[in-house]
């Protein structure tokens, strides 16, 4: 056994503090600019531009699904993609500005899919021949119950009656429902990186390699490399991709490969008008059904659950403190505000808070605020000319498949990083961490495979407005895995002296009010002195 001494040589024993653990951190180090520290103007103006590439993914891919079920064409699509953009940017602006405060991008939500194809299957739709008009009346329909859906969010968000729910929030409750936020869409990154191996997967190795070795081999130019890899790493992929286009590398395989493959295939710079200002009620007046307005308020429940984590992410990305619940409560609000503007202008889908752009914080070690103002500039600029907006629109889906792999990544592993103030040597903790984590994969799964195979959902009863709410909530793997470990840390065992310590709680005791921690009013407080009107407590 060497080093028996007490280390006066400089090579015996260990020093105490090779042993310590981490110490706990309630701000994330490493962060190169925070929220009030924007980067330089060109620099603020990259990123800002980076952030509207990465979500563009999303606001392509959710259209480009729905609308030809809806009947609609290339134009349809072109416009409806204009629309989501467009409202985005003004959503971002509203949450950056009034809601949070956070450098949280509000984009399209996977979320709101489920109930919107419920629309499409409506009977009263079935039966109109002429495919133009299905569009619209469907469009109308999904724009009624996103109105109604709003009021949900507004009504639990500004009331405060989610800061009291948030209050009860520990780090061990939050960490699965934050980790299955990221980890629970990985059917959106492999799977489809795979539609189009030869492009998706060269992204995918070239983002890693940028981000992760080029700045620890090449030091002069360390942050730009990590910095601006989506930006590097997407021309040189999307230009491969037209290489291939053009060179007839897909020209006798099956149409499924082309659509995912060529970049020409999208339809959308051929449909997108050169300029449009899209406005409310640009398809009709909206139309009203009860049931598909309960199947949408229960979407828009889930989205608030997983927005709940997703801020929690952005706030620690950005190194800022953990949000107060009050706080919080009015992000929820403005992001109701976000659902009803998509639900006045018919995007087609509602709103959430964007996991990808999340993600991209943490890549970038950028959370400041101007940098995702500066991106929402960009998404309403090219909304509204459309043929530029469409260019950056047609890059095949592979190659945002390929950013999500790291992304959602990134998100899932900052819920798995509140752990750390946690006890995981507590067996109650273990407990309600397996548990939650393991069926908030399982309860969906099942949810999944039974649609999947029977073409409808395992609550099937005579009302399809109850069917279609139950098999929205417990087909979202971060609502399911959250509810459990949120119903379960706050009622096993909760009065235990020890558990407290155990759980966290103790930790974010200072944040639980907005006047507790004197960096709140940093992050959080709202621009315009407009705190004298809308206090936070």
């Amino acid at each position: 056994m060497a080093g028996g001494g007490g280390g006066g040589g400089g090579g015996g024993g260990q020093k105490q503090d090779d042993l310590a653990p981490h110490p706990v951190k309630d701000q994330l180090p490493g962060v190169s600019y925070c929220i009030t520290s924007p980067p330089p103007w060109p620099e603020a103006i990259l990123l800002g531009f980076q952030h509207y590439l990465v979500m563009l993914g999303t606001t392509v891919i959710i259209p480009t699904a729905l609308v030809p079920q809806m009947g609609g064409n290339n134009e349809d699509k072109a416009v409806v993609i204009q629309t989501l953009l467009f409202v985005a940017g003004i959503n971002t602006l509203l949450q950056s500005f009034f809601g949070t405060r956070l450098p949280a991008v509000i984009g399209g939500s996977y979320t709101f899919v489920l109930p919107t194809i419920s629309i499409i299957l409506a009977g009263r739709y079935m039966n109109e021949p002429d495919p133009h008009t299905k569009f619209l009346k469907i469009m109308r329909g999904t724009q009624g119950a996103l109105i109604v859906a709003s009021a949900l969010q507004i009504i639990v968000g500004f009331s405060g009656l989610w800061r009291n729910v948030a209050r009860y929030l520990s780090p061990l409750s939050a960490a699965p429902l934050i980790a299955l936020v990221g980890f629970g869409l990985y059917e959106l990154g492999f799977p489809s990186v795979a539609k189009c191996v030869e492009i998706g997967l060269p992204e995918l190795i070239l983002l890693v390699i940028f981000a992760m070795y080029l700045p620890h081999t090449i030091h002069m130019m360390k942050s730009i490399f990590d910095r601006f890899a989506v930006l590097f790493t997407i021309p040189i992929v999307w230009l491969y991709a037209y290489l291939l286009t053009v060179g007839g590398a897909y020209r006798n395989v099956s149409p499924k490969t082309q659509f995912h493959c060529r970049t020409d295939r999208s339809g959308l710079i051929g449909g997108a008008p050169w300029i449009r200002v899209p406005y409310p009620f640009q398809w009709g007046a909206p139309t009203f059904d009860a049931g598909e307005a309960f199947a949408m308020m229960a979407a828009s429940f889930v989205a608030l659950v997983e927005s709940t984590g997703s801020f929690i992410a952005v706030s620690r990305f950005a190194s800022a403190t953990p949000l107060p619940p009050s706080v919080l409560s009015r992000g929820v609000g403005w992001q109701g505000v976000g659902i009803l503007l998509d639900g006045l202008f018919g995007t087609g889908n509602g709103s959430s808070v964007s996991i990808e752009n999340a993600g991209l914080l943490a890549l970038t070690r950028v959370g400041s605020r101007r940098v995702v103002q500066i991106s929402a500039g960009f998404m309403i600029f090219f909304s509204i000319l459309g043929k530029f907006g469409a260019v950056f629109a047609s890059i095949p889906a592979p190659i945002f498949a390929a950013l999500y792999c790291v992304f959602f990544a990134y998100v899932g592993s900052a819920g798995l990083g509140f752990l750390q103030f946690c006890n995981l040597n507590s067996f109650r903790t273990k407990f309600i961490l397996g548990f939650s984590v393991f069926m908030g994969f399982s309860v969906p799964q099942y949810f999944n495979e039974y649609t999947s195979v029977a073409g409808f959902g395992p609550v099937h009863t005579r009302a399809r407005w109850f069917n279609d709410m139950v098999n929205v909530l417990f087909s979202s793997k971060a609502f399911v895995g959250g509810i459990v470990a949120y119903v379960l840390d706050n009622t096993l065992h909760r009065h235990d002296g020890a558990v407290r310590k155990d759980r966290g709680y103790h930790w974010w005791d200072k944040f639980r009010s907005y006047r507790t921690d004197t960096r709140s009013e940093e992050f959080y407080s709202l621009p315009f002195n407009l705190n004298k009107f809308f206090p936070s407590v």
